[in-house]
This record gives structure tokens, C-alpha cells and sequence, in this order.
């Protein structure tokens, strides 16, 4: 597998939609129910939002690549599968609880950050995230947050070993459950830790 990560343009906004459907459902919690998330993915991750995002000069958003050669006539040519994303808005944070959470500025909110359950583990993640990270250090933000489902477990680990601390809560709705978040925090720049809870 070769990963390639590059900055999404408005020709990927399909390609950010089926991936953002595919990965979204991994991210909730168990008892979020089929209809919850087919709704929420209904809103919130069309081929037009995503066209909406990448007009957005406040979002950033990348993308994953597996690419390998293919024929294509006397040649190779890359074949391109997405196999991941990120999304940074720049701005303050809307949310009350965040605010009182994340108190650097400027900060960056990492808003998305999904990879398929087909590449889990296959060292997609890490260069994803590093981009990412790469990516909000060139806006000059002093800090990145993100939420997490307090339930996703694997997701808090991954975070964590990529200096994110656990700042404070807040709460997302999916459907008409409230969910739980975690608002964790890492410090942007060179090799400084997160800020401690």
C-alpha cells in the first residue's frame, strides 16, 4: 500500500461523501441506532456539503490516498482509492463548553478524522494525522481540538499517543440522543506536549 495525502479540491467532494458515510457509523457508540446515523449522514455528509466545505476558506480538508499503478494503455497509471480524510476549521470555537475548555488562541478544530475499517492498522492513520497536524501549524494556530465519543475507545488512544489531552466535555446530538464528548487538545509546534487536563 502507498499512501498519498494531499489537500481535498472540489473535484473529491463525491469521493469525501462516500467516505464520510462509509466511516462515520464506526465512530458511534453502540446503542446509536441505524436510523439515527442514516439520518445524521443524510445532513451532514452530501456531495453538496462537502461541496460547501471546500468552498469554506475557514475548512482545510485532506485527503488519503492508496495509490498504485494500474495499466493504462502502453503505461502505468496511479490508481487512486480514498481511503481517508481530515477536516480543520479555523475560527472560535461555537460551542460554550469548548470554549471553556480549549482557552489558547488562535486554536483549530479538528472537526473529521476517519480512515475505512479496510485500512485500520495499515499505517494510514499516522501519516494522515501528521499532515493534519502539519496542516494546522502552516494557519498558526496555537493549539488543535477535537471531540471524541467518550465510548471510542480506540479512537482516545489513537489521539493520545499524537499529543492530544483530554481538556473538558461537551455534548453532540446524533438523532435525538445526546452524546457524551471528550474535547481534547494538543499544543501545536515542533515537539511540545498537550496542555494537561
Amino acid at each position: 500500500m502507498t499512501i498519498e495525502i494531499r489537500r481535498a479540491g472540489r473535484a473529491d467532494a463525491a469521493s469525501l461523501a462516500e467516505l464520510a458515510a462509509e466511516t462515520f457509523p464506526l465512530a458511534c457508540p453502540p446503542h446509536t441506532t441505524p436510523a439515527s446515523i442514516a439520518a445524521f449522514i443524510a445532513e451532514h455528509f452530501t456531495v453538496a456539503r462537502f461541496e460547501e466545505h471546500l468552498a469554506d476558506p475557514a475548512r482545510i480538508l485532506l485527503i488519503a490516498e492508496d495509490v498504485a499503478p494500474e495499466p493504462a494503455g502502453d503505461a502505468l497509471a496511479p490508481r487512486r482509492v480514498p481511503v481517508g480524510y481530515a477536516m480543520l476549521v479555523t475560527g472560535e470555537p461555537a460551542d460554550a463548553d469548548v470554549l471553556a475548555a480549549v482557552t489558547a488562541r488562535p486554536t483549530i478544530e479538528l472537526s473529521k478524522f476517519y480512515t475505512r475499517r479496510t485500512v485500520h492498522g495499515a499505517g494510514v492513520a499516522a501519516p494522515l494525522m501528521g499532515a493534519t497536524i502539519a496542516a494546522a501549524e502552516a494557519t498558526g494556530a496555537a493549539t488543535a481540538w477535537l471531540g471524541v465519543n467518550e465510548e471510542n475507545a480506540r479512537a482516545i488512544r489513537f489521539y493520545g499517543k499524537h499529543g492530544f489531552a483530554r481538556v473538558g466535555t461537551k455534548r453532540f446530538r446524533v438523532g435525538e440522543r445526546l452524546e457524551h464528548d471528550l474535547v481534547l487538545e494538543r499544543v501545536l509546534g515542533g515537539d511540545r506536549v498537550s496542555p494537561s487536563a
